[in-house]
C-alpha cells in the first residue's frame, strides 16, 4: 500500500515536522477465524475519507488543520508476535516524538502491541475496550497474539473497561471485570452506563474501538457483525463525554472488513475517526474566520425550526 495524505490534504498539513496527529495503518488480517478482509480495512477507509467533508458541523471545526501525518503501513506478518512487536515498535516511535498518535486495523490482534506501546509511555492508563466481543482469551490457535487474545495483556496491566459486550466464552468470564463491563443487553435499557463507566476511567485514557461494537445495522461490513450494538449517536455521545472529561493519549480503531458492492460501512469508520479526532482537539480547532458581512441586517424569519411546548 503506497503512502499518500490522509484525506487528501495537502502537504502543507500532511509532514510530519508540522503535524500533531499521526496516524499509523495496520493492514493485517492473520488470525481471523470466520470472515477474511480485514487487511482490506485500512485502504477503503483512507478511499472514503477522500471523499468525505472535512468540516466538521458539530464542533465547527476543520480538525485536518492540525495536521495529520500518515505513516508508511506496518507490513510485517511473518507470524502474528513479530506484527505485534512491529506495531508496538512504530508505534512507541511516533509516541516519543509527542504525537497525538492513531492507529488503524487491520484486525483486533494489532492492538496488543498499540495498548503495550501507550502503557509503557504513559502511567495509570485505562483502556477503554469498545467491542462486542470481549477478546479476553489468553490464547487462541496457539497463539496469545490472537484477535481473541486483543485486551487479556491489558485485563493485567491496565485499568480495562469494557463497553458493548455481547458475544463471549464462558471462560473470559472467571477472568473479567464485571464491575468495569458494560454488556449491550443492560446499556439498552440503562443509559447511566456513561456517566458510571467515565466515573471508572483514570486520567490517561487509550481507545480500542472494534468496529463490531456498532449494530450491523449501521456497519455490517465487519468479519464477525453481532445484532444488538451501539448505534451512532449514543456512541458519538459517549466517545465526547471520555474526550471532554479525560485526557484520550490515543486510539486506534479496528476489524473494517470492506464490502464492494456497499460503502457505507467505509465511510461511517472514516467519519468515526474524524469525529474522534475532532472532539479531541475541539478547544484548538475551532473556525473563527468566517466574514459575515450581512450580521446586522434584522432576520426575515425569527421562527425556531424547533416549536416551543407553548405552540403546541
Amino acid at each position: 500500500m503506497g503512502t499518500k495524505t490522509y484525506a487528501g490534504i495537502s502537504e502543507e498539513y500532511a509532514k510530519l515536522e508540522h503535524a500533531k496527529i499521526v496516524l499509523i495503518q495496520v493492514p493485517y488480517d492473520g488470525t481471523s477465524t470466520w470472515q477474511k478482509g480485514a487487511d482490506k480495512g485500512p485502504k477503503a477507509f483512507l478511499e472514503a475519507s477522500e471523499n468525505m467533508e472535512l468540516y466538521d458541523i458539530e464542533t465547527g471545526s476543520e480538525v485536518y488543520k492540525q495536521g495529520v501525518y500518515l505513516t508508511d503501513a506496518v507490513t510485517e506478518n511473518t507470524s502474528p508476535e513479530s506484527m505485534v512487536d512491529a506495531v508496538h515498535e512504530v508505534t512507541k516511535k511516533y509516541i516519543k516524538k509527542n504525537k497525538f498518535v492513531t492507529i488503524f486495523g487491520g484486525e483486533h490482534s494489532i492492538s496488543i502491541g498499540t495498548i503495550r506501546a501507550f502503557n509503557e509511555m504513559f502511567s495509570n492508563l485505562t483502556v477503554l475496550h469498545i467491542d462486542a466481543h470481549a477478546d479476553l482469551r489468553k490464547s487462541y490457535d496457539g497463539s496469545s497474539c490472537n484477535h481473541a487474545c486483543a485486551v487479556y495483556e491489558a485485563n493485567q496491566n491496565t485499568n480495562l473497561i469494557q463497553v458493548g459486550i455481547r458475544s463471549m466464552d464462558i471462560k473470559e468470564k472467571s477472568i473479567m471485570n464485571l464491575d468495569k463491563t458494560y454488556f449491550a443487553h443492560d446499556m439498552a435499557i440503562d443509559d447511566s452506563w456513561m456517566d458510571s463507566a467515565i466515573d471508572q476511567m483514570t486520567d490517561n485514557v487509550f481507545i480500542t474501538f472494534d468496529l463490531d461494537a456498532f449494530d450491523p445495522s449501521i456497519l455490517p461490513s465487519t468479519g464477525t457483525p453481532e445484532p444488538g450494538g451501539l448505534l451512532w449517536y449514543e456512541t458519538m455521545d459517549f466517545l465526547k463525554q471520555v474526550f471532554t472529561e479525560k485526557n484520550v493519549v490515543g486510539f486506534d480503531i479496528v476489524e473494517l472488513c470492506p464490502n464492494e458492492i456497499d460503502k457505507s460501512s467505509d465511510f461511517l469508520a472514516a467519519k468515526l475517526y474524524y469525529k474522534m479526532l475532532s472532539y479531541k482537539f475541539q478547544k484548538d480547532a475551532t473556525v473563527d474566520d468566517y466574514d459575515n458581512a450581512y450580521n446586522n441586517k434584522p432576520l426575515t424569519n425569527n421562527l425556531s425550526k424547533f416549536k416551543e411546548e407553548d405552540d403546541y
